[in-house]
């Protein structure tokens, strides 16, 4: 090694710093993750202790599991390092220019928002600011329509086909429907929160985003930004957030 370049022992470091910087970045930002590669890494250590003691049977059968924990790894995280990599490169997903709604889009969204929940109409509305959304758009259905309280309320109205996943408004226009969301994993909420609303957390953490959620069983309103989830029951303090988020 110390026969080597100078530039390619610096190059070898750099490389090694980068591989520990992010695997540390995804453990960090990822509770569940930690906790499963710690059990992987005691299983290793179990089956070390066992070889090295000659302890046959345990030695033989951990010899097994430990040749497919990668590929179970894999599995099991899947979506946990999908959304890693969303947050570690959150920044590079940011617009220079990005524009968002006119007084008449944030009426017309609190308007759909209000009625939807007077009728117990599940709702999932997210607002994009810096962070493209791009990525999930792309896997929705397309609308580039402008942003009214008749087509919101239309897209959600049960047994309809948009009916299922989000609504992405983009400014003044309604660019998607029937997008998904990564789920979030946050253990400081309720057990029993649904989909729709860890769907709206999981996009709020990895994103700039507002996500308007209107829950199907009790036509609560809430709001999901950076993390946060807020009931938002009240169409002033819904229309406060909105002037705060879309100035």
């Amino acid at each position: 090694m110390f026969g080597e370049p100078i530039w390619k022992i610096a190059l070898d470091f750099y490389i090694i710093w980068i591989l520990v910087f992010f695997l540390l970045k995804f453990l960090i930002t990822n509770k569940r993750m930690l906790s499963v590669v710690l059990s992987f890494v005691f299983i290793y250590v179990i089956y070390y202790i066992s070889n090295l003691t000659d302890i046959l049977a345990a030695s033989q059968i951990l010899g097994y599991v430990v040749s497919w924990l990668p590929i179970i790894l894999i599995i099991i995280m899947a979506p946990d390092l999908r959304r890693s990599l969303e947050i570690v490169w959150k920044q590079d997903k940011s617009k220079e220019d990005f524009e968002m709604g006119s007084e008449r889009t944030k009426q017309q969204v609190v308007d759909a928002v209000m009625y939807l929940a007077s009728q117990s109409i599940g709702a999932l509305i997210t607002i994009e600011k810096h962070n493209t959304l791009d990525q999930y758009a792309d896997r929705a259905i397309m609308l580039n329509s402008d942003v009214s309280k008749e087509i919101l309320i239309n897209i959600f109205t049960p047994n309809t086909p948009l009916h299922d996943g989000a609504v992405i408004i983009r400014g003044d226009h309604i660019l998607c429907a029937g997008s998904y969301f990564v789920l979030s994993d946050n253990q400081n909420y309720d057990k029993t929160m649904g989909s729709r609303h860890r769907a709206g957390l999981g996009i709020s953490e990895i994103t700039d985003s507002l996500t308007i959620l209107v829950s199907e069983e009790t036509g609560n309103v809430s709001v999901a930004i950076e993390g946060i989830l807020l009931k938002m029951n009240d169409r002033d303090k819904l229309m406060e957030y909105l002037n705060m988020f879309m100035k």
